[in-house]
């Protein structure tokens, strides 16, 4: 087995797990619903802010954990389109949560050469939070290394609808021929181009589905489920998850 590069300090939670694992079958992409923040802090007698907080320090570990072994993309699941539901307070709290975040660990992100990213749709985003994510984007723009793609006020149907009307105005522009659309091309319509579909997607929280969360990228990816929540999942239980996909077959519906 070929030894990973250790990107971060000399001793970390899940060496032993990671030292398992297989460095010519490492996931490109890995897309993570990090779900439960809120149930993790009810559990504790906590506001449900407390546990997005927690959720919001848990990042760097996961991301530095998927950076070590070699992960080319980690995109994490961060708003959705249907969170807007949620109490006005607890919205404005997860807003504000960008402009904690990227202060703090721009630097190290930036030594490590983590590359920031955002799929979502920028309308209705307040200024200040679009403001903290693009100096983040543009601060780590020439990087090379991983990219942490957020997926932030993103649903996969209206991702897919209006990836379709741009097709049709794009045909009828004469710009595509109906006869040359394929998987290929649609693709290029989504909000995630040039990304790679996810080659493993995991959830926390116990919850078994998949939440308008890019539902086309996913159609062969592997899933991984745990009970723990989002802030209690640590580096190992990241480890663990790479080596349950190292020891699945992905046929593509093939034998």
């Amino acid at each position: 087995m070929k030894p990973f590069k250790k990107w971060f300090g000399s001793k970390t939670e899940g060496d032993d797990t990671a030292s398992r694992l297989s460095a010519d079958n490492i996931p490109n992409h890995v897309a993570v619903i990090m779900d439960g923040n809120g149930r993790w802090a009810q559990k504790r007698s906590l506001p449900r802010v407390a546990g997005h907080h927690s959720g919001m320090k848990n990042v760097k570990k996961i991301t530095m954990a998927a950076n070590n072994i070699g992960v080319q993309v980690l995109t994490l699941y961060a708003f959705s389109t249907e969170n807007w539901k949620r109490p006005k307070e607890e919205v404005e709290y997860l807003m504000k949560l960008p402009l904690e975040f990227f202060p703090k660990e721009i630097d190290e992100l930036i030594s490590n050469n983590v590359q920031i990213r955002m799929t979502g749709w920028k309308e209705g985003l307040p200024d200040y939070t679009l403001k903290a994510i693009q100096d983040a984007i543009d601060q780590t723009k020439h990087n090379t290394g991983l990219i942490l793609n957020f997926a932030l006020n993103y649903g996969s149907r209206k991702e897919m609808l209006s990836g379709v009307q741009r097709l049709v105005q794009d045909a009828r522009d004469q710009k595509v021929n109906a006869e040359e659309i394929d998987e290929a091309l649609f693709s290029k319509y989504l909000l995630t181009d040039p990304l790679p579909d996810p080659d493993l997607l995991i959830r926390t929280s116990g919850e078994l589905r998949i939440s308008n969360f890019m539902l086309w990228q996913l159609a062969y990816s592997e899933l991984w489920f745990t009970e723990l929540c989002w802030p209690e999942f640590t580096e190992e239980h990241f480890y663990e998850a790479v080596l349950e996909y190292q020891r699945r077959a992905r046929r593509y519906g093939g034998l």
